[in-house]
Formats: C-alpha cells, sequence, structure tokens
C-alpha cells in the first residue's frame, strides 16, 4: 500500500510540474475541466445524488465550468490579473470564512439536493478558475501558493504523529490533532518567511503580508480538509472516489486547495486593484 502511495505520488508530481510549466494554455484548461467534472462525480457520490441528479449536475458543471474557463482564457491573454471572477472568489471566500465553519461545528448534513449542489459548485468552480488564473499570472505563484498548502498537511501529519494528544475534531477527522496544527502554523511561517525574503515584495506582498497570508491559508486548509471528511463521513465513505491508487479520488487530493486558491487570489487582485 505505502509502494503504490508513493508510486502515484510521484507520478502525480512529475506530471503537474510538467503540466503546470509546459502545457499551452487551452490543454491546461482542458485539465483543470477534466478534474473539476470528475471530482464533481465524486461529490455526487458524497451527496448520496440519484442517478438524474447526478447526471443533471454532472452537465451543467461542465456548461457552467466550460464557459467560465473560456472567459477567463480570453481576459487573461491581455490581462492576467483582471478582476473579472472577483465575484466568484468572494462568494467562495465567504463559504469558507462562515458557511463552513457552522456546518462544521454543527456537524449537521446538508439535507436538500439543490443546497448540495450549490455547495459543490462553491466548493469546484472557484478552485478551477483560480487555477487557471493563478498560473496565468506566474506559474512560480501558483506553485508556491500550493506548497503552503502541501508543506501544512506534511508538517501536520509528522507533528501529529510525534506529539498529537489533543484531538482537533474527534467526531470528524479523529486522526488530527491542535499538535499537528501547531506544527503546520509554524512550518508555513518559516516557509513564507523564506520566500518572502529570496523575493522582495513577492506580488506586492511585503514579508509580513506573505506570512499573514500563508498562516490565513493553512488555516483555511485545514477547515476544507475537515469539511470534506465531514462530507465523507455523512455519505459514510472513506474515500471520495478510487480514481487515484493509494490517494482516493481527486476531493481527497484537493480538498485543502478548494478552500485556500479561491482567497489566495482574492487577495492579490485586491492588493494589485490598490496598487495601481
Amino acid at each position: 500500500m505505502l509502494k503504490t502511495r508513493i508510486l502515484t505520488a510521484a507520478i502525480l508530481i512529475v506530471f503537474f510540474l510538467s503540466a503546470l510549466f509546459y502545457f499551452p494554455s487551452i490543454f491546461w484548461g482542458i485539465l483543470l475541466l477534466a478534474l473539476t467534472v470528475t471530482a464533481a462525480h465524486e461529490w455526487c457520490k458524497l451527496g448520496n445524488f440519484t442517478t438524474r441528479q447526478s447526471i443533471l449536475y454532472l452537465i451543467i458543471t461542465t456548461l457552467l465550468g466550460g464557459e467560465l474557463l473560456l472567459w477567463l482564457s480570453e481576459v487573461v491573454v491581455h490581462t492576467p490579473n483582471h478582476s473579472g471572477m472577483l465575484w466568484l472568489y468572494a462568494l467562495s471566500c465567504l463559504f469558507w470564512v462562515i458557511a463552513a465553519p457552522i456546518l462544521l461545528a454543527t456537524a449537521q448534513p446538508i439535507k436538500r439536493p439543490s443546497l448540495l449542489m450549490f455547495s459543490g459548485w462553491l466548493v469546484l468552480l472557484p478552485t478551477c478558475m483560480a487555477l487557471y488564473q493563478l498560473r496565468a499570472i506566474d506559474p512560480w505563484l501558483l506553485l508556491g501558493l500550493m506548497s503552503v498548502v502541501w508543506i501544512s498537511d506534511s508538517a501536520a501529519y509528522f507533528t501529529g504523529r510525534a506529539f498529537g494528544k489533543h484531538k482537533l475534531a474527534p467526531s470528524i477527522s479523529p486522526g488530527k490533532t491542535w499538535e499537528g496544527v501547531a506544527g503546520a502554523l509554524v512550518a508555513v511561517f518559516c516557509y513564507a518567511l523564506i520566500w518572502g525574503l529570496m523575493a522582495d515584495k513577492a506580488y506586492g506582498f511585503s514579508v509580513i503580508g506573505l506570512i499573514l497570508l500563508s498562516l490565513i491559508l493553512t488555516a483555511l486548509g485545514i477547515v476544507g480538509d475537515l469539511f470534506e471528511s465531514l462530507m465523507k463521513r455523512h455519505a459514510g465513505v472513506k474515500d471520495s472516489g478510487n480514481i487515484l491508487p493509494g490517494h482516493g479520488g481527486i476531493l481527497d487530493r484537493i480538498d485543502a486547495l478548494t478552500s485556500t486558491l479561491p482567497v489566495a487570489i482574492l487577495v492579490f487582485l485586491i492588493i494589485n486593484s490598490l496598487e495601481l
């Protein structure tokens, strides 16, 4: 199992880096749309949608995602930091800052299919657009922001394994501890400090600003991780899917990215507009 997990991770890293730096924009967009639709299929499973509801959801997700990507691809060619998607990123931010914490605190499932569908779009579509636009701005910026999540996850895992005693959310994700959260925050602080010092005023952020943003993203990444765990618990499944051997589904791999990347680009676009 461990060998399978490591092999899958290695293949994913090589493929992702190749796509990030070498794919033409059109193929990057097609890849993101395919991943979004696959994740939407997994969301149907977590939401216990009927077959008819699932088909409708996937069709609408494909059309919405395709139209948004098409429009975004046309505007970022000339203006990568175009603010046309600000509304979508803002909706995502509101969901992760207000709605998701409330759902986690109450641990109550979303029962209405219409609300489940809308929630799925708020989780998936802003993430897809953020991945496309951040790459258009600078692939290194996207990689740097994603690294915040990866470093946070790794530090939380190893710190929790070594020192974890106090459960973070035992009824939702028993493996997560407050010690793991502390380890993630320390690791991300060090990473953001080095990033900020190496790139003076990186993308308009001061060193302190970059550290604060990275710590906020770490906290939001934990919320995203817990929210997907809550959805899986309500659905009675261990993984969102089985498309990635040893890793589960697409949602299992992007759970923390869904709650961080839209917020990151929202902050970037706001700061960029203030500097103009």
